[in-house]
């Protein structure tokens, strides 16, 4: 599961959550980057009854613009319930039921379904949701501008001098201003890389014969390669290969494109037409040392970033939002000290941050090879997952509800 590219639609008509009965704000914190995470965490901290500037040199428009989609887990699910969100974002989200993990150098398939985050409970719940950038911005910057305790700073119109008084009278500067911040490099916080020598290809496709709330992850020696689901038989494909050949691929004419995907899909499906035409990215590994300095908090893809494998990346960077937000209530409802925030949050986000990089760095590792050793471990894996229901539940609640949190636990 991964983000991906997706066909514009119409943004459903939003009707805006109440805001929060909460006191009035108290504390003022700058949120730097209007991205999902940065929008999320200003929404977050407004929830819990401070007053917050969101900035971003982007205009509305252009935050909107990005043709990319996410896979939501439960986490993401819950935090968004918390905030009184899950409504109205649940609307332009499409479930899938079913994840078929399948490794095709061992050519073992384990197959997740509900029952595996039911773990005794009568309730079922869909394994995860995938869901298009441009109609969750839609849905956020609504949002933003229902809440009276959040001002938006976006785009060209507010001078430079307004913005410097705001953070220099702020609590805390919140930064979700993405991989390349420059509020990190500007506080010269370090960072750990790894570029990986894959690429991600990312497209959209119809398809014929696919189950409509299937998604695939199919390991391969080449790299992993995610089939999602979202609705109206449109499918986000997420192709990660060695750099050459996904350039390769993108150069391709449509119709040659097809052909060469034809190969890759699950057996049983065929490809019916082009949606969005593939776009490359490069993937890799990052980690900041450190997650706060001065009054300064590092958020999302600012903190970390991970590869698409699993669709991780967009999960982990609303459990840092979750994390934050619980610590912000802390300190309006006076249980916790206003200057413990930075240092609290990062004793919070270190343990699930890192097993989350190590679990997808891994996963590339072990199974994105030919190595002959590996393979018969694999096929065991692969094999004594499918056999044993609790293995089943146990990797798919770290992935829908975090690395840190009870193992298997039915959602809420």
């Amino acid at each position: 599961m991964c983000c991906g590219y997706f066909v514009l639609l119409p943004i459903l008509p939003v009707t805006p959550d109440p805001p929060s009965s909460k006191a009035s704000p108290i504390f003022n914190a700058v949120v730097r980057g209007a991205g999902p995470t940065g929008a999320l965490t200003a929404l977050a901290l407004a929830d819990a009854g401070w007053s917050v500037s969101l900035i971003d040199p982007q205009s509305p428009s252009q935050i909107q613009e990005r043709s990319r989609a996410y896979a939501f887990t439960h986490s993401s699910r819950r935090l968004l319930k918390r905030l009184g969100l899950w409504k109205s974002v649940s609307c332009i989200l499409h479930p899938f039921d079913r994840l078929d993990l399948e490794d095709l150098g061992a050519r073992e398939l384990s197959r997740f379904g509900t029952r595996d985050l039911r773990n005794g409970s009568s309730e079922e719940h869909p394994v995860g949701w995938i869901g298009a950038h441009r109609e969750l911005m839609g849905v956020l910057l609504e949002q933003l501008k229902a809440r009276p305790s959040i001002r938006l700073h976006l785009g060209n119109g507010s001078p430079g001098s307004s913005l410097a008084a705001l953070e220099q009278e702020a609590d805390w500067i919140i930064a979700a201003d993405g991989a390349l911040s420059p509020t990190r490099e500007a506080l010269g916080i370090p960072v750990w890389r790894h570029a990986y020598r894959q690429h991600c290809l990312t497209a959209q496709v119809r398809l014929r014969g696919a189950p409509s709330r299937t998604a695939w992850e199919r390991l391969r020696p080449e790299g992993p390669f995610a089939l999602l689901p979202m609705g109206g038989g449109r499918f986000q494909v997420v192709w990660s290969a060695p750099g050459w050949r996904c350039r390769q691929l993108e150069s391709l004419s449509p119709a040659a494109f097809l052909d060469a995907l034809a190969p890759v899909l699950p057996p049983g499906v065929d490809v019916e037409e082009m949606g969005e035409p593939p776009r490359v990215f490069p993937v890799g590994l990052l980690l900041a040392r450190r997650l706060h300095r001065g009054k300064t908090i590092l958020v999302g893809e600012t903190a970390h970033r991970c590869h698409p494998v699993g669709g991780q990346g967009l999960n982990l960077c609303w459990r840092d939002v979750e994390s934050l937000h619980r610590l912000a209530l802390q300190v309006s409802d006076g249980k916790r000290p206003m200057h413990t925030l930075g240092p609290a949050y990062g004793r919070s986000r270190w343990l699930d941050v890192c097993l989350t990089l190590l679990i997808t760095d891994s996963l590339v590792r072990i199974f994105s090879n030919r190595h002959p050793l590996l393979v018969p471990g694999r096929k065991l894996a692969l094999r004594q997952l499918r056999r044993l229901p609790v293995l089943r539940r146990t990797l798919l609640g770290v992935m829908s509800h975090g690395a840190c949190q009870r193992m298997g636990a039915a959602p809420t």
